[in-house]
């Protein structure tokens, strides 16, 4: 969760102040010796930029294996994410990672090759259940241990699909619901994660570690999860595209959960087609989850029908007013992709959805609690780990207080665990005001100005990372509303700001991918704003 978003939302808006940082914040302890190492990184990987296509043509032309191509983001991990800038992006390798490999290449072989994801290497985020020799922690250290008895729904279409399980990801932990006053990107089991592009820049969270990890091409795609901009956020701040589908399209069992009605999994990549790909191969109706059922005869098994270059042609987009004045470079970026959107014919209309949904800000937070106290009780209950209540993981805090709170502490947490069940008139009353009055407001807005998306900066340039003040407002989130709503959000590139990337977000109506998608995708390819990091150690290098 990118809590940052509920500032702008109102719902724990003076939960945190806003703290005042210099643009250089002084990450860096180790002297200058490793400061000049940092300065001096020279990127020559050799997959850099990689997609899954160019991938599977050099499967099929026999100049890769999955092997050698898997081989090569182990070592580009090694190199990265622990050694060299240190990105720390990685909280675990599978050690089954190779023998994978080797049986995808053994059946390419064989003249079997399962779909465009066979022998593709893909970093998970560590709240999702892999059940094989890593382990599942949401990045808390009272979670240790915790080896799940199976795959999660998506995990086992993934490993149908062929996929290689590269390793999972570091977060901000528990998906950034423990603390007001946290810090994005860092966990008690993970420590910090870092920006590639400015290594004193936070990644974002809560899928940090899945934002960075691709963003520095360790792994081909990843997967993140969003509650309310744990998605769009990292791949605005770390230049990727990202994509939150609509809640159900994609089976949340085997996640640890935050919120039924919001939480949803999603690609992480560094072109809209990789998304596209992994979107349709991970969409699918289970049994455990029910949300997934209201997605029968909306999903599309293959959204890369809808890569239209010419996809922008005759659009009526809305724009975000208070998207359009939130800083002078973010203006400037906004106003250059306005720009460009008119020129591939689209009709620019400016709206106020932030004004029609400000009372369902207020209410968000309260939704979260209760599902959050809910869910997690329920997941650990069933879980292999030793915590089995919420009750149990804050008093394991408690405890082990220097390792598990050294920064901030759980009052996230104990504010969850001081709420009652989900038949209460309070939780029920907000989850009325926080969905009904979101849906209503996007769809009335799409109905009323025939529009065919909703458009804004996804969210405001990467901030310092701050351990001792925690998270501040970095201007503006576009995450809220499609969260929510639990409606569909692509975020593509828009470009930078001082070597900071940011977002473009399109949002629009329930299971509206494909809509989006072609949007995205159009203007992807019209603006090309996607640039690998250079490991810049801060702005001033």
């Amino acid at each position: 969760m990118q809590r940052r978003s509920f500032l702008k939302a109102g719902s724990v808006a003076g939960l945190a102040a806003t703290t005042l940082v210099s643009a250089s914040c002084n990450l860096f302890s180790g002297g200058k010796k490793e400061q000049e190492s940092v300065q001096e990184y020279d990127d020559q990987f050799e997959l850099k930029e990689a997609t899954i296509s160019i991938l599977q043509d050099k499967m099929h032309n026999k100049e890769y294996t999955s092997r050698s191509i898997t081989e090569l983001y182990l070592k580009r991990i090694d190199a990265i994410d622990k050694a060299g800038p240190k990105l720390n992006a990685v909280i675990q390798l599978n050690p089954d990672a190779l023998s994978i490999a080797d049986a995808m290449d053994k059946e390419r072989t064989n003249g079997k090759v399962r779909g465009p994801l066979h022998g593709i290497p893909v970093l998970i985020k560590d709240n999702i259940d892999t059940g094989d020799n890593m382990m599942t922690t949401a990045g808390a250290l009272a979670l240790s241990g915790n080896f799940a008895k199976q795959d999660a729904f998506i995990i086992r279409k993934l490993r149908e699909a062929g996929a290689v399980l590269l390793g999972k990801t570091n977060l901000s932990e528990w998906a950034n619901f423990r603390s007001t006053h946290s810090t994005s990107a860092w966990s008690s089991r993970g420590g910090q994660t870092k920006c590639p592009y400015v290594l004193d820049r936070n990644p974002s969270g809560s899928s940090a570690g899945s934002g960075s990890a691709t963003a520095a091409n360790l792994c081909t795609i990843a997967i993140g999860t969003e509650t309310d901009g744990s998605i769009v956020s990292p791949s605005s701040i770390n230049g990727l595209v990202g994509i939150k589908p609509t809640v159900g399209l994609w089976s949340r069992s085997g996640i640890i959960p935050i919120s039924k009605t919001q939480d949803t999994a999603g690609p992480m990549t560094r072109t809209v087609k990789d998304a596209a790909i992994l979107l349709g191969v991970l969409a699918g109706e289970d049994q455990q989850d029910i949300y997934t059922l209201a997605s029968k005869g909306k999903i599309k098994s293959d959204y890369t029908q809808f890569l239209d270059i010419n996809g922008l042609r005759g659009k009526r987009i809305g724009v975000e007013k208070d998207g359009l004045h939130v800083s002078p470079g973010m203006d400037k970026l906004f106003q250059d992709a306005i720009s460009l959107l008119k020129s591939k014919g689209v009709t620019i209309v400016e709206i106020e959805l932030y004004k029609e949904i400000k009372k369902a800000g207020h209410d968000e937070f309260t939704v979260l609690l209760y599902e959050f106290k809910d869910g997690v009780n329920k997941y650990l209950s069933t879980s292999n780990s030793k915590m089995r209540t919420l009750a149990d993981i804050i008093e394991f805090n408690k405890k082990n207080e220097a390792k598990a709170m050294p920064f901030f502490k759980q009052e996230t947490l104990e504010l969850a665990q001081k709420k009652g069940g989900i038949d209460s008139k309070e939780y029920i009353d907000a989850v009325k005001n926080t969905t009904e009055i979101t849906r209503n407001a996007i769809d009335k807005i799409l109905k009323d100005n025939k529009l065919d998306a909703i458009a804004a900066p996804t969210n405001g340039f990467a901030c310092c990372i701050d351990l001792i003040n925690g998270d501040y407002d970095n201007g503006f989130s576009f995450s809220g509303p499609a969260a929510m709503a639990g409606y569909p959000h692509i975020t593509v590139p828009m470009g930078q700001w001082h070597e900071l990337p940011v977002g473009l977000s399109f949002i629009s109506t329930a299971y509206d991918e494909a809509g989006i998608i072609k949007l995205g995708y159009a203007y992807e390819q019209a603006s090309k704003k996607r640039s690998a990091p250079k490991f810049k150690k801060d702005l001033f290098v």
